[in-house]
């Protein structure tokens, strides 16, 4: 234990996951894993709806939407947990994960304990000194490489529904081989239209462990909205649509409404929010389009009430549990959000 009371929260929050804490209580197993998440019953109040906790991978933040109605990061969960103050929670993983105890207290104070952690999309093993804390808003860097040679005749892809025109369009296929062998490459692009990443997504429903999407190690989701460099080109006095994933974004681009983003989950980032922010003003308007599961009410409402401070917004309600984007029909993108003109 730190010889100090004071520990530094941020760097114990930046050192472990909530995978390696669901790990260390013995209870991984009964979480399926996504493409950034983790779904299963909630084990603060104990239930047993197998969807009712999530938890975000790369924000390395949970939720409960049932009983608790509550959320927060790694150390929240540990305090509610061992019901403790985060104070003392933080001391517990400092023990449970064998952290340094000089380094967790080297800034001698307190951090917010409200602070977001950052965290990589896989887990790490925990280091015995605190992981650096990536410099707040740091982009992405481009990369030097572009992935060639993709399989754009895949099949998943036309199960997906989506057109040669698109799948081109999108730079997307089936890349036999290297960082994204055996899954579908989609590149990702920043404002300026460089691609600083790509994405694996596994061509059907993988195996159990197996997660459906891969993003590289190092890789900040959070600064990025996928779609964002097409969607700003288009005019000022439509509609800028916000849903979940790369398929919803394809999927209406393709039925004739583009300007639209993704934001490859269902919560919204500070730096997403800044990016939304940076391309609209008070006249603007905004619809929320998110799945309609638990997670994407949540996520809507959020996105909803952080937006309206600086543009108008509109959330959508589909009328069916589950549905999504990308199951819509052009005729049904039509209706509810018009054509290109």
């Amino acid at each position: 234990m730190p010889k100090s009371s004071f520990v530094d929260f941020k760097a114990v929050k930046a050192a472990i996951t909530m995978e390696q804490v669901l790990e260390h209580y013995g209870i991984l197993d009964k979480f399926k894993r996504g493409s950034d998440s983790l779904s299963g019953p909630c084990p603060i109040h104990k239930g047993n709806n197998p969807t009712q906790f999530r938890i975000s991978i790369s924000k390395n933040i949970w939720n409960c939407f049932s009983e608790c109605k509550h959320g927060g990061n790694v150390l929240d969960f540990i305090a509610r947990m061992e019901d403790v103050s985060i104070h003392a929670a933080a001391l517990k993983a400092i023990e449970w994960f064998k952290l340094d105890p000089e380094a967790m207290s080297a800034n001698g104070g307190e951090e917010n304990p409200g602070d977001t952690p950052k965290s990589d999309t896989t887990a790490t093993p925990v280091p015995k000194k605190p992981a650096p804390v990536a410099e707040k808003g740091a982009p992405n860097a481009p990369l030097k490489f572009r992935l060639d040679k993709l399989e754009r005749s895949h099949p998943y892809l036309a199960e997906r529904g989506l057109t040669l025109e698109t799948i081109v369009d999108f730079g997307i296929g089936f890349c036999a081989k290297g960082m994204m062998a055996e899954r579908i490459a989609i590149p990702i692009q920043n404002p300026e239209g460089a691609v600083v990443a790509y994405a694996g997504r596994f061509p059907g429903e993988p195996a159990e462990g197996t997660p459906k999407y891969k993003l590289p190690q190092g890789f900040r989701k959070s600064l990025e909205l996928y779609n964002i460099d097409r969607a700003i080109k288009e005019p000022a006095d439509k509609p800028l649509v916000i849903v979940e994933g790369f398929f919803d974004c394809m999927k209406l681009h393709q039925s004739g409404y583009r300007k639209v983003v993704a934001l490859m989950g269902s919560t919204m980032s500070a730096g997403q929010e800044e990016l939304v922010r940076r391309h609209t003003d008070r006249n603007s308007q905004v619809i929320v389009m998110l799945d309609e599961d638990e997670a994407g009410k949540a996520g809507r409402e959020d996105i909803a009430v952080r937006l309206a401070k600086f543009c108008f917004v509109k959330t959508h309600v589909f009328d069916q549990p589950g549905a999504q984007p990308d199951q819509l029909s052009a005729e049904g993108v039509a209706e509810i959000l018009g054509g290109t003109s």
